[in-house]
């Protein structure tokens, strides 16, 4: 399902605006700061590997990151509603190249109104969000989103 409003009135990002901060500790242990991937179009997806559909839609995720590469595609991901062991070892299983930013008190879930898993945001060079998918996507939704983040 494409959103294409604010998910909750008065709460979250709103496409066509600049997403909110999106800050924190990966699973790697490193900082990570959206606002450090300006410049590139990003896509910051809210999972967990408790989540089936989450699961189902990584491969594409990797194989779309490869794909987009030379478009400078970014993925974030954030750890949603899930402990961090059973999350390492899915990424390190898929070898998925990705940070994936931790939430443990569900701080990032709230400010971005996440409401189901997976929720992906596309989101433009300059930091603007374009699109939302609630739920997991196949390559066309993919595709669809990414046209309107490349440039």
């Amino acid at each position: 399902m494409l959103i294409v409003a604010r998910l909750a009135e008065g709460t979250g990002p709103s496409v066509g605006q600049v997403v909110p901060r999106l800050g924190g500790t990966t699973l790697d242990g490193a900082a990570l700061d959206l606002a450090n991937l300006r410049g590139r179009p990003v896509v910051v997806n809210f999972w967990g590997p408790s989540c089936i559909p989450c699961r189902d839609e990584f491969p594409l995720m990797i194989a779309m990151l490869a794909e987009h590469e030379a478009d400078g595609l970014a993925i974030v991901g954030v750890l949603t509603d899930d402990p961090e062991e059973p999350a390492r070892a899915f990424v390190s299983e898929y070898g998925a190249s990705w940070p994936t930013v931790v939430d443990p008190d569900a701080a990032i879930k709230r400010a971005w109104s996440v409401v189901a898993r997976p929720t992906s945001f596309f989101i433009d060079r300059d930091g603007v969000l374009r699109s939302i998918q609630i739920g997991e996507f196949r390559e066309p939704d993919f595709e669809r989103q990414f046209a309107r983040i490349r440039q």
